[in-house]
């Protein structure tokens, strides 16, 4: 197996990571309640989860 004859400096490491950047979220306005969520993210609103504009589930309310 190779191994690397010299270690790569923090410089040349850092170098070849400059291009790895964290991005911000997509967030996207719900059609059916008009709420911002996640895209392609499930999502809560008055009790029931969408997603794609459809209700998926309801939570149970416990008495």
């Amino acid at each position: 197996m190779a191994h690397p004859k010299r270690r790569q400096s923090k410089t040349r490491t850092a170098k070849r990571r400059t291009h790895y950047k964290a991005e911000t979220a997509s967030v996207s306005i719900c059609q059916t309640t008009g709420q911002p969520h996640l895209r392609h993210q499930a999502h809560w609103y008055d009790g029931k989860l969408y997603y794609k504009g459809k209700v998926v589930m309801e939570k149970e309310m416990s008495a």
